[in-house]
């Protein structure tokens, strides 16, 4: 049973890695066995936090910076990531907010989340799956959102994007399940990351989404391990198109 989790001698690319929910998938892939691919828009070069833990790991680490907001940066970013050999699995974690009241919220706001969150996440799949779609393997994992399946207050853009991001994992399944590479999303909940911090430092914000939650928690970042390594291991071989939310049960309230 643990060889479907193993993943020794493939390697990953995560987008977002260098903090937060990147950080501990990338992490968990490495624990698992994955050499790792870091990008973030800020990633140093050498020293960061997310190489020391692949490191310790014993996993083999690459560090490369992009940023996904800027569209030729993606397309330089896809070729980078192609030129360094085969990936096995793509994470595209990578991602940003923008909080303003919808009424208030201006185009420059929507375009930037809009490209971050979305745009840049088709641009890598379609670059580097057709790579795999070639070699007829393949895992690639998106982070949508609780908001893949609610509005949410504040973030249109956000939701918006997030919801197209539940939408992509299921076109790109549908085409390319047959072809032996599987695409599938994780839905975090309210997870304590920087992300979340206006929320949680907001007294009746936070005891509202602490009172919904079963579990009764903030979720961690390193709760998202175990799911990530399922979807990018053979262990989710017919998973195909799913959005699996780690919620601590808030959509089940």
């Amino acid at each position: 049973m643990t060889a479907l989790f193993d993943l020794s001698g493939r390697t990953a690319v995560v987008t977002g890695a260098r903090r937060g929910i990147g950080l501990a998938m990338a992490e968990a892939l490495a624990v698992a066995g994955a050499d790792i691919v870091g990008v973030s828009a800020q990633l140093e070069a050498d020293g960061s936090e997310v190489e020391r833990r692949v490191r310790a790991a014993g996993r083999r680490f690459t560090a490369l910076r992009a940023d996904l907001g800027d569209r030729a940066a993606v397309h330089r970013l896809a070729r980078d990531i192609i030129a360094l050999g085969p990936v096995d699995i793509l994470v595209n974690n990578g991602g940003t907010i923008a909080r303003t009241p919808a009424a208030e919220h201006p185009d420059e706001m929507w375009d930037q989340v809009i490209e971050v969150n979305l745009s840049s996440q088709f641009i890598l799949s379609r670059e580097i799956g057709r790579t795999m779609v070639e070699r007829g393997r393949g895992k690639i994992v998106f982070t949508a959102s609780l908001l893949s399946f609610q509005g949410g207050i504040t973030v249109p853009g956000y939701a918006a994007s997030k919801s197209g991001v539940a939408g992509l994992t299921k076109a790109l399944a549908n085409e390319w399940a047959a072809h032996g590479v599987n695409v599938n999303a994780i839905a975090p909940g309210y997870i304590a990351t920087d992300n979340t911090q206006a929320l949680r430092d907001d007294p009746d914000r936070n005891q509202a989404i602490l009172g919904r939650i079963p579990a009764g928690r903030w979720g961690r970042a390193d709760d998202l391990g175990g799911a990530t390594v399922f979807l990018a291991s053979s262990a989710s071989d017919y998973v195909n198109g799913v959005v699996l939310p780690v919620d601590g049960g808030w959509l089940g309230r």
